[in-house]
């Protein structure tokens, strides 16, 4: 199959930008202790009953070969000639070998139950701590690669924990027997086979780095694929209607291509430690057929020992070649625990102190200090911005695209903390404020509103997930969305898919007025919430705004007119600087900036009525 096809270079432009790089780190073990250190909830349950069972195995392994080579073929055939003694023995055999086979049952059973603990407390641990980052987070990376490190980087961990850790434990123990039985049985033949080894392990160390980064890069690679295969359904509609499926496929096939390029180059290099143990293992067993010979005739070594030592030789590079399995599985884990351990290390940047206050009951009284703010730590935001929201009064943000109308609202929320100035409510500076009892009592609802998978009922409750059925209901009746939620095929119990596919985007708007208003908070901030919705539909808002804004602190950032006008106080923001503030018939007098956009919008709305 041809897999070696170029794309336009314009249409992979778009992939030059990542925050996802090789982590250039050295292999250490203190890093991999780090990822071993999520055994310890199991040290004293799975972890030791597996240990039980590689020992009762291990040791069962490592009596056989002697019982078959010096007690049976030695001392019960050619010494003794005793078949009872030679019965004797198979049946002790026989029963080991059951006791073996007893014993793997239960450490592949157990080993599974460690591994899969540890995957899953992992991916716990990495999706809580993610879910505590600030937005800067979440605005430098793409949702696909937040996904790969997650789900992707944690389930390249499972074979390691499931087999790997346990695997690692057994083939040492097998290997440090076998070697001891072999300087016992033979040191001379021992030393004659075993010469290859200082070869093989500095073959082995040159290789290393390079199949670690191998595996890291792809990877990143594979973040990339799942990066777009995210965007490209989300945006599967812009797509069309732009007629850029062409561009979209090939563009794909270039990520698609470098995933698979990048998969062949680390599973070319990790092929490399099978077919070196195996050369080894060839060489050994010529030197063990040539010198042990040799022995044998001299009579330094007894053919049951010769057959002992076989036996043994086999069992020493079965591990030996498990280990280099294992040490690829190593080598995978390590590029994938070391970006799970960058995003584990990430710090929000909206720290809570440890003696952060909580609020209960606030007013709703709002300021802002000579605030100034900065994304990018270049260009400002806001620019010493002073005002007061008092409880209860309704606050319009307006201005041009950029102005900062935004960034007023992310302070409030504490999103973002400001980079001079403070922000209070109630008078308390807001990084005194625990992040949670604050957002508790702040409500956002967005121009784009976010619709889950799950039922109307499961949407609207997420504003308060011990609200009652009734009182879903209730919040539903007071902002007006009763009426069409009835009219679905199973009213709030109605599937809504992913996004809130089946529903307007008036509908979808309705639905996080109700979820705002059963959270019933002291704050609301509309964040441009009205900008998709129809004219019809915009009465049936405007209703639904009198019941929700009722007795709260409500920041209202919108261009429409009919939002705006009945505030008690309008700011205007210019280049992140309040330039008016006022009601709307005073700025309307004024004819200042705020009248310019009003007239402006009046022209527009008559152009295309």
């Amino acid at each position: 199959m041809e897999k070696t096809k170029k794309i336009n270079p314009l249409v992979l432009e778009r992939f030059r930008y990542s925050t996802d790089q090789v982590i250039d780190k050295p292999f250490n073990w203190k890093q991999m202790g780090r990822l071993i250190g999520y055994l310890k909830p199991y040290a004293k349950t799975l972890l030791p009953a597996s240990i039980i069972t590689v020992l009762i195995s291990t040791a069962v392994r490592l009596i056989i070969p002697i019982l078959i080579g010096v007690y049976a073929l030695d001392k019960a055939i050619n010494e003794q000639k005793n078949i009872t003694f030679l019965m004797t023995i198979v049946a002790i055999i026989a029963a080991l070998y059951v006791l073996s086979y007893v014993a793997n049952i239960y450490r592949i059973k157990w080993s599974y139950e460690l591994g899969q603990g540890v995957i899953y407390d992992l991916r716990k641990h990495v999706f809580t701590h993610v879910q505590g980052l600030s937005h800067r987070f979440f605005d430098q990376r793409s949702a696909g690669s937040i996904l790969v490190r997650i789900m992707n980087d944690t389930n390249s961990l499972q074979e390691l924990f499931t087999n790997g850790v346990i695997n690692i434990f057994m083939d040492l123990l097998m290997l440090a027997g076998v070697i001891v039985i072999l300087f016992t049985l033979s040191p001379q033949l021992t030393l004659a086979v075993l010469v290859i080894l200082p070869l093989m392990f500095f073959i082995s160390t040159t290789l290393r780095r390079s199949i670690r980064r191998a595996w890291q890069n792809m990877r990143i690679k594979q973040a990339k694929l799942n990066s777009h295969l995210n965007e490209s359904i989300q945006g599967i509609r812009v797509t069309q209607s732009f007629t850029q499926e062409k561009e979209n496929i090939a563009f794909f096939d270039g990520v698609n291509h470098e995933n698979y390029e990048a998969w062949q180059v680390a599973t070319k290099k990790s092929a490399f430690f099978r077919p070196l143990v195996e050369l080894t293992n060839a060489i050994g067993t010529a030197v063990l057929i040539w010198f042990g010979a040799h022995l044998i005739q001299t009579s330094s070594l007894s053919l049951g020992e010769f057959v002992s030592f076989a036996f043994y030789l086999g069992m020493f590079w079965e591990p030996i070649s498990r280990l280099g399995q294992v040490y690829n599985q190593l080598l995978v884990g390590m590029a994938s625990s070391e970006r799970i351990f960058e995003y584990l290390d990430e710090e929000p940047i909206v720290h809570e102190k440890k003696d952060a206050i909580n609020i209960k009951d606030i007013e709703g009284r709002i300021n802002f200090n000579q605030v100034e703010f900065s994304y990018d730590d270049t260009r400002k935001a806001l620019k010493g911005i002073t005002l007061e929201m008092k409880p209860g009064q309704t606050i319009a943000l307006v201005g041009h695209t950029g102005s900062g109308k935004s960034t007023i609202a992310n302070l409030i929320t504490r999103f973002y903390d400001p980079t001079a100035g403070s922000v209070q409510i109630d008078h308390h500076d807001l990084r005194d404020i625990s992040l949670q009892s604050l957002r508790h009592q702040i409500s956002i609802v967005l121009q784009d509103t976010f619709i889950f998978s799950g039922t109307i009922m499961e949407n609207i409750r997420f504003g308060n997930p011990n609200a009652s059925n009734e009182e879903v209901k209730a919040a539903a009746r007071a902002i007006g969305a009763d009426k069409f939620i009835n009219n679905l095929p199973n009213g709030f119990d109605t599937e809504v898919e992913e996004r809130g596919n089946i529903l307007s985007v008036g509908e979808r708007q309705l639905l996080s007025f109700a979820r705002a208003l059963l959270a019933d908070p002291r704050i609301i901030i509309l964040d441009e919430a009205t900008a998709s919705i129809d004219t019809e539909t915009e009465v049936q808002i405007q209703h639904a705004l009198k019941t929700l804004l009722k007795g709260r602190t409500s920041i209202i950032i919108a261009h429409r007119l009919s939002t705006i006008r009945d505030a008690d106080k309008i700011f205007v923001l210019e280049n992140g600087q309040i330039i008016e503030e006022g009601n709307h018939e005073y700025l309307m007098e004024h004819k200042g900036e705020y009248y310019r956009l009003i007239k402006a919008q009046f022209k527009v709305m008559e152009a295309i009525g």
